[in-house]
């Protein structure tokens, strides 16, 4: 019996999960930061991460797959990988910033390192 695969749901559908991510990932790689609660930003992490490693390696069909706003494609390609392309890993820092007022969820910042 399988119990968890490694992966947090968050509550929603796996095509909202994907659609949450391809936008949230959009928004990273443009802004270069975003604030969202920290169980996304965990989860977001590794997504954000695999995506840049298949930018670096030169995968276009693969990030293609995931990133379809072209200004943010193009800025993977042309400033985000050459500026990881010495780093094994670790692209994203995820940050504590505090508590949401609403509803107490812990909030986080996400950041690409420099």
């Amino acid at each position: 019996m399988i119990k968890n695969l490694g992966r947090k749901k968050l509550s929603k559908t796996g095509s909202h999960r994907k659609a949450m991510y391809m936008n949230m990932t959009n928004s990273l790689i443009m802004s270069e930061k975003i604030k969202t609660t920290l169980p996304k930003a965990k989860e977001l992490r590794g997504f954000v991460e695999r995506i840049i490693t298949d930018a670096k390696k030169g995968r276009k069909m693969e990030v293609r797959k995931i990133i379809k706003d072209r200004p943010a494609y193009e800025k993977l390609f042309d400033i985000l990988a050459p500026r990881y392309k010495d780093r094994q890993g670790g692209y994203t820092r995820v940050i504590r910033i505090g508590f949401r007022k609403g509803d107490d969820a812990e909030i986080a910042m996400i950041k690409l390192v420099d």
